[in-house]
């Protein structure tokens, strides 16, 4: 089996770019967008596997390995902003750029997490990169994994052939905790959380950090119900505060709770729950309101939480309102 093959939940990017290597047309500059943990950099690896080792046990280990001089991949730096700099596209990956394949018939140059490494507010880099894109060398492929792609320059998309990663479906999941040996008592309300994040999944699921989020997730639920408005500008301006990850990982846990307590009112099932591990306390807080209302709840969650995801709010206002419309409901 290739090892496009064997990335899961993909196939619709999978059979792109199985189609491509068949037809010996790979195009010289790919985006793969998409949530960070669905695959993206798997598929990137497996792309230049497939095509460069063809089976090759050793020349496989080798490009997965990081030691094959053809597959390059060049990650954001860990300081400042982490854009990556000029003088590095200019002293490394442009000479790369212009001599490579050096062992095989093919080259990749791979870079994760490339909306952090070439961000539209820093430019200078991705116009150093820019002509190379434009006029690449014979069987040199660019692969460009973005979370926010339009984060990068446009004249950097338009050069690439986007794809989408989606999502992993939760049965993907649970069968990656699993196989990571992850308790099966631990994966549901781990797996709920990540919205098809593999990555965030196996985090949520080893540190055990579940019940805790879910204890401030009915902590801030409660606060709501009381409807006091110093209470709720404080829940929102600490909410503000919250790095980008930690205050998703918040909402998307007061949007399950919502979820629980809308199906516990009429009686659901506990396996039915994403946070079935404290289906006792959802049952008792859901006597103190309506599957209509948390319905309402839930679904003014999820219009914050995708209009935050998209970078074009003011988080402070966007809170500030939501926190009050949860508190209007009956």
């Amino acid at each position: 089996m290739s090892m496009l093959a064997a990335v899961r939940g993909q196939s619709a990017a999978i059979g792109v770019l199985e189609n491509a290597v068949a037809r010996g047309r790979l195009a010289s500059a790919y985006m793969f967008f998409g949530p960070s943990g669905v695959g993206k950099e798997r598929t990137a690896l497996a792309l230049a596997v497939d095509r460069i080792a063809q089976g090759d046990e050793t020349l496989s280990r080798r490009i997965l390995g990081g030691n094959h001089p053809d597959v390059r991949v060049f990650r954001p730096r860990d300081e400042g902003s982490r854009n990556i700099q000029v003088e590095l596209v200019r002293s490394e990956i442009l000479p790369f750029t212009q001599f490579a394949p050096f062992e095989a018939d093919s080259a990749f140059v791979i870079f994760p997490e490339a909306d952090v490494s070439f961000p539209d507010f820093s430019p200078e880099s991705a116009n150093a990169l820019l002509k190379t894109l434009e006029e690449p060398r014979p069987n040199l492929t660019f692969i460009l994994l973005a979370e926010r792609p339009n984060r990068l320059l446009a004249t950097i998309r338009s050069r690439c052939q986007p794809l989408r990663f989606a999502p992993l479906s939760n049965d993907i999941l649970d069968a990656i905790l699993a196989a990571e040996g992850i308790d099966e008592s631990a994966r549901p309300g781990a797996i709920a959380l990540a919205r098809g994040r593999a990555n965030r999944a196996l985090e949520l699921a080893r540190s055990g950090k579940v019940d805790s989020i879910f204890e401030r997730a009915l902590e801030l639920h409660r606060l709501v119900r009381k409807d006091r408005i110093g209470d709720l500008y404080g829940a929102s301006e600490r909410m503000t505060k919250l790095e980008d990850d930690d205050q998703a990982l918040d909402l998307e846990a007061l949007a399950l709770l919502y979820r629980d307590l809308a199906l516990a009112s009429v009686g659901a099932p506990d396996a039915a729950l994403a946070f079935r591990s404290q289906a006792n306390a959802v049952k008792s807080e859901s006597k103190n309101g309506t599957s209509r209302g948390y319905g309402y709840r839930e679904a003014a969650l999820r219009r914050c939480i995708d209009l935050l995801a998209s970078g074009n709010a003011n988080v402070q206002v966007v809170l500030d309102a939501l926190f009050f419309d949860l508190a209007r409901v009956v």
